[in-house]
């Protein structure tokens, strides 16, 4: 590796995929030509990521990709991607552990001790749980131990380089809270009701006529005054007569797209005109509409600041990834 290091230095490599590759001989008796086994794909100023690097972090992918059935073409634009995608990672992390060696920053075994208790606590895993599960990962407690020491490593040098210069203000916060008001402006919940005729294979023509006749009396009843809940308690006395349900209580962005266009635009005890459907005809009511209390700004302070915060430390760490390829 010494005299790899070398070489990449003599010929000066820049940054980038490139077609440098490293040739063993056979170490049998008769001579024979080289055989190409790895190349460089990239240089991170003086260190390099072999091709043999990027196929073993693109194994674990390898094997969903072919269970996927694409088509040939597909699965090559795929893969191209996927070793574009995981180079760019390779090459990130390559960065982070040179930046990690300038600064010094150091993680104990203590540290790295506690951190595997702190996983076999929250997942409820014994000692050898933990070993049984990475050995069906491939991995070693060894290894585990080397993986996380990275993680933690780099996740101090985030700290350092990115979370400690991130100030949020107070203007920040009201300026998102006002951006933002119909997330903080109280929720509403809708109480539904609905009466309806459900076809089947066997409904023919006739019976869907006689249906949408019964539906329309019960619009005219509904007008006249009658309570839904008592059209919907009914007992049906054919296969195409009404029946009512009590649907229960939901968010407009729990229901269909279809049913969310007709609640929303009904208040509390009005009911819509008869909806009609390849499965039969429908009438929704709404019983209630319970609404809670707008949040004021004071309320949701700390929540706003956690949301500003995540999205300052994407935007920065973009950014001194970007500073540092540079």
């Amino acid at each position: 590796m010494k005299n790899l290091s070398h070489s990449v230095r003599k010929f000066s490599f820049i940054w980038g995929v490139l077609s440098f590759s490293l040739a063993v001989f056979s170490t049998n008796a008769v001579a024979e030509e080289p055989s190409v086994v790895d190349r460089i794909v990239a240089v991170v100023n003086d260190e390099i990521i072999t091709l043999y690097d990027l196929n073993e972090t693109l194994k674990p992918y390898e094997a969903n990709i072919q269970a996927l059935a694409y088509s040939p073409e597909k699965k090559r634009e795929t893969l191209f991607k996927l070793r574009t995608d995981l180079l760019n990672k390779l090459i990130d992390e390559k960065l982070a552990d040179q930046q990690i060696k300038k600064n010094k920053i150091t993680i104990s075994t203590k540290e790295i001790d506690a951190t595997i208790e702190r996983i076999k606590e929250s997942r409820s895993y014994t000692d050898e749980d933990l070993r049984a599960g990475l050995a069906e990962q491939g991995l070693t407690i060894e290894e585990y131990r080397e993986n996380l020491k990275k993680q933690l490593l780099r996740g101090k040098l985030v700290n350092r380089e990115v979370k400690s210069k991130i100030v949020i203000t107070g203007e920040d916060v009201e300026k998102y809270y006002n951006e933002h008001m119909e997330k903080y402006a109280g929720e509403k919940k809708y109480h539904i009701w609905n009466i309806f005729v459900r076809f089947s294979r066997m409904t023919d023509e006739s019976q869907k006529q006689e249906a949408l006749g019964k539906m329309e009396t019960v619009i005219r009843q509904l007008q006249q005054g009658r309570s839904f809940e008592s059209i919907a308690a009914e007992k049906p006395d054919s296969p195409v007569s009404p029946e009512g349900t009590d649907l229960g209580l939901y968010r407009l962005d729990e229901l269909s797209a279809e049913l969310r266009d007709v609640v929303q635009d009904l208040k509390a005890g009005e009911f819509s005109s008869i909806l009609e459907t390849d499965r039969g005809y429908q009438i929704i009511y709404v019983q209630k509409v319970i609404g809670t209390n707008p949040k004021n700004l004071a309320e949701v302070k700390t929540e706003i600041e956690d949301v500003l915060y995540n999205e300052a430390i994407d935007n920065r760490y973009n950014t001194w990834l970007s500073e540092l390829r540079e």
